[in-house]
């Protein structure tokens, strides 16, 4: 099916909406070796020659001025248009040619601008800047390195006024986005009528499977068969998404253009599953000598994660990777028991430890299975969840050690459905009317918290 968006102007723009983590920081910005050197050695020439100037008897201020003349422009930059009030105090309060003559006069009091920019800024800058001005308040040190902390205090606004446009734009975009790629679906399905497909079948799929969990009671018999509500339906069908099987056919037509991205948090799912996977077999094989060994815990993770890259990969040898993990393993824990004056592990658990590693290759292994039901449980949280951002941090039991990397996930997996949804909304609700009504819309609706309730969840 054709491209249901043609957004390659457009990029950075989508990449802005959909990562709500998304910001600038100093550290980001492009800086080449040279030009960074180039840079700091023309700030320090530009503070030796303010120093120099107003250690002179008597003291020089026209680089001084200079740099007044800078930091009122930045604070100007910073105000909205209707800050009259404000603009018109900066612009007396740092009159240049006022000071110009004060400086000529002997009679520039240097330390009280500063004092008058620190509280201008104060009033500026954002609250987590607060404790920054707090210190540039309490600075005691000579005139040149108050200013010079002064602009550094200034790029942080900088940088913060940066972001703040970057998430009112997201909305912006956001709103956008949503309606040009709906519009562009909608006149790809005029033209070609069967373009959703492929969406129709996930659909009704799960609405089958919904279906056939429902346990029909004494109580509902004389109301006919109770149904899955439509956002239960949908949020089931998008928690399918997760662990969707490439081999049993391409993506719904709806989720086409996201493909690569949801293949990428699909891949690092199944990664850190895995590794999971692999720690607690350890946890349960070595036992009490190894538990509560942060550090060794934190290394045995970092090393399974490295020699399990790329193992969605189709040339990855899977057992021989686990086969190569189990060793490493064993040796990291020898090393750590006999730092710890504990006894080595025999070659019988040795092996044991190989062999139950090795096994989660299996579909069927334990701890594989139970592993993989907690993803889904944490996942199905936050999919049906109508608040998902309290719950990121929910992890289920079993899967503390790789909290940081499923919040990660589970965040961008999130921000993905909900975009997904608000732009095929009305293309999801179409086709689960017609599934369940026929077409026509149902003469009494069960409220849908109803509905979630008589129906088990998947």
């Amino acid at each position: 099916m054709k491209s249901a968006r043609d957004l390659s102007n457009l990029s950075w723009a989508h990449e802005i909406t959909m990562n709500p983590n998304f910001h600038v920081a100093k550290a980001d910005l492009p800086q080449g070796s040279l030009h960074k050197a180039i840079r700091d050695a023309m700030h320090k020439a530009f503070w030796d020659i303010l120093e120099s100037e107003l250690n002179d008897d008597p003291p020089v201020f026209g680089q001084a001025i200079r740099l007044l003349e800078e930091i009122r422009e930045i604070l100007l930059s910073f105000l909205n248009p209707g800050a009259n009030r404000m603009r018109t105090q900066i612009m007396e309060v740092l009159d240049l040619d006022l000071i110009r003559q004060q400086a000529d006069n002997d009679a520039l009091d240097i330390q009280g601008l500063a004092s008058y920019i620190i509280t201008t800024m104060g009033k500026l800058c954002a609250p987590d800047r607060d404790d920054d001005i707090r210190k540039l308040r309490e600075n005691t040190d000579n005139i040149v390195t108050l200013f010079r902390e002064i602009f550094r205090v200034l790029d942080l606004m900088k940088m913060d006024m940066v972001n703040l446009t970057i998430d009112n734009l997201r909305l912006v975009l956001h709103r956008q986005g949503v309606e040009y790629e709906r519009a562009t679906f909608q006149s790809i399905l005029d033209k070609t009528p069967n373009a959703l497909e492929n969406t129709t079948s996930w659909i009704k799929t799960t609405l089958e499977e919904l279906q056939s969990t429902i346990v029909t009671t004494e109580q509902t018999k004389n109301q006919g068969k109770v149904v899955p509500g439509p956002f239960q339906v949908l949020n089931t069908a998008l928690l399918g998404i997760l662990t969707w099987d490439y081999g049993k056919g391409p993506l719904p037509e709806t989720w086409a253009n996201d493909e690569n991205r949801l293949q990428e948090i699909q891949w690092q799912l199944q990664q850190c599953q895995m590794v999971n996977e692999v720690l607690l077999i350890v946890l349960s094989t070595v036992g009490g000598p190894i538990q509560g060994v942060t550090c060794l815990s934190e290394r045995l993770k970092r090393m399974t994660s490295v020699l399990l890259d790329g193992m969605h990969r189709p040339n990855f040898n899977l057992e021989e990777a686990l086969d190569g993990v189990s060793s490493q393993i064993s040796c990291e824990i020898n090393k750590s028991l006999t730092e710890r004056s504990y006894p080595a592990l025999t070659p019988a658990l040795q092996a044991t430890l190989r062999g139950q590693i090795c096994s989660i290759t299996q579909k069927d292994n334990p701890i594989r299975t139970l592993v993989e039901d907690r993803v889904q449980q944490y996942f199905k949280m936050l999919i049906f969840d109508p608040k998902p951002q309290l719950k990121l941090e929910q992890v289920p039991a079993g899967l503390t050690a790789i909290k940081p990397e499923l919040t990660s996930l589970g965040a961008k997996f999130v921000s993905l459905v909900n975009y997904n949804k608000n732009v095929y909304r009305p293309f999801y609700a179409d086709i689960i009317r017609k599934l369940m009504f026929g077409g026509s819309p149902p003469t009494a609706n069960l409220p849908q918290d109803a509905a979630q309730k008589s129906v088990p969840s998947k």
